[in-house]
């Protein structure tokens, strides 16, 4: 895993950590805590979707980039071979 991408789940995962301990220590009615975390933990989920389609996309560009790094290295100890 990338180093942008460690730091990128760590911050999100520290967002969200820090977010639940604040509701817990908040003086609220108990529905209200438990419809605020509800609803946090909601669009935390949605954020780390989001974060794992962007690394899912990252990782198919590398796979496609490297795919057509070799493709050219072949070509050329191809047409390099074929000189000798």
């Amino acid at each position: 895993m990338k180093t942008a991408t460690k730091v990128i789940l760590s911050v999100a995962a520290a967002a969200a950590a820090g977010a639940m301990i604040g509701m817990l220590l908040a003086p609220e009615k108990g529905k209200d805590l438990q419809a605020k975390i509800r609803d946090g933990a909601k669009d935390w989920l949605a954020d780390l979707s989001a974060l794992l389609r962007m690394g899912k996309d990252v990782a198919e560009e590398a796979r496609s980039q490297g795919e057509e790094a070799l493709a050219g290295l072949k070509r050329s100890t191809k047409a390099l071979s074929e000189k000798v």
